[in-house]
């Protein structure tokens, strides 16, 4: 009598292939070489003054180098894509004198490609090409040539471009920001040009971004006030400015400095333990001194890692030497939709 065959299980074939695809692309990432090639092409992208890069390419190779497009116009290089075909039909005039070209195709034998950088070195205009092999058409015309080396495909036919256009990717995206670098490209730079979404309002100054500001709608309190005197100036301020109070009490010394916080949680654990009473007593009994503080030179970005590695609600900010600006609180950074309310 015959015995059934076991059933072999379709999602641990299914996992043990995708780990294949992912071993192949990261493969083929690991054995890109950069050479006196890649530095050759640093230089010329820095050489570019008044012009722009344009990144060209064909099919997935195209794709791709409109990804790289972007990436070098986000960060300092002005860039735009230019389709090889439509060059053939008036977009090479995009073309500029001062300009730069990025060519890709891993083959390097493209058609389209080819003749877009016979034309282009007929003008002069310097071509960087990314290619598989140096023993390729584009190699020949190319003023650099950058080679990202013979890829085995994630694809079972060898066939699909998979792993060759994450590696030619991962080497633009070097080239990209190894050029950023060159620039000294930073923070306030980045914030430029990327004004909208979440990665502007994470690089927003963090004084942008609060709502309680010290002697505006947030009151300094001395620390000679009762806990009943903290709380009864702190809800004038908040009435006078029409907004309801912040969570937290700002305590300063006599010069001013940042002494301490009290937050409502503090006086409402106070209030469990102690009864009434509390009200009666110095605030300073219930004040948490030297506090997680943000200079007021710091982005929101870094109030949103406080908030989440430390759990704060309310954080100061203070000045060079101490003295509190305001408080940031969760629900202004929830405003700006950069952590969930």
């Amino acid at each position: 009598m015959n015995k059934a065959q076991p059933q072999s299980d379709p999602h641990v074939e299914q996992v043990r292939f995708a780990q294949q695809v992912l071993d192949a692309e990261a493969e083929a990432i690991r054995h890109v070489k950069i050479t006196d090639a890649f530095h050759a092409a640093v230089d010329v992208v820095m050489g570019i003054k008044a012009g722009n890069l344009v990144v060209s390419g064909l099919g997935k190779s195209g794709l791709i180098g409109q990804k790289l497009a972007a990436t070098f116009a986000s960060t300092g290089t002005p860039a735009h894509f230019m389709h090889p075909v439509e060059a053939m039909h008036g977009d090479l005039g995009k073309v500029r004198k001062g300009d730069v070209v990025l060519l890709l195709s891993y083959g390097g034998n493209t058609d389209e490609v080819v003749s877009l950088a016979e034309l282009l070195r007929l003008d002069e205009v310097p071509v960087i090409v990314m290619v598989g092999r140096d023993d390729c058409d584009l190699a020949r015309i190319a003023s650099v040539t950058l080679v990202v080396g013979d890829v085995t495909e994630a694809c079972p036919l060898n066939l699909a471009p998979t792993a060759s256009t994450t590696a030619m990717l991962a080497l633009g995206d070097a080239l990209a920001l190894v050029v950023s670098r060159r620039r000294n490209f930073g923070v306030t730079d980045f914030q430029k040009v990327h004004p909208g979404g979440g990665l502007g309002r994470q690089l927003m100054p963090v004084v942008h971004a609060m709502r309680f500001k010290a002697g505006d709608n947030q009151p300094l309190i001395g620390l000679g006030l009762s806990v009943q005197q903290a709380y009864a100036q702190a809800e004038q301020f908040a009435k006078e400015a029409g907004l309801r109070r912040a969570g937290a009490l700002l305590m300063v010394d006599e010069a001013g400095k940042l002494a301490g916080i009290v937050t409502d949680g503090d006086l409402r654990s106070a209030l469990i333990n102690h009864g009434p009473e509390v009200w009666g007593g110095p605030i300073r009994d219930l004040m948490t001194t030297n506090p997680t503080t943000l200079p007021d030179t710091a982005l929101v970005r870094d109030a949103v890692r406080i908030v989440r590695e430390r759990r704060f609600d309310e954080i100061p900010v203070v000045d060079e030497v101490g003295k509190p600006v305001g408080l940031i609180d969760v629900q202004d950074l929830a405003a700006l939709k950069v952590i969930e309310g």
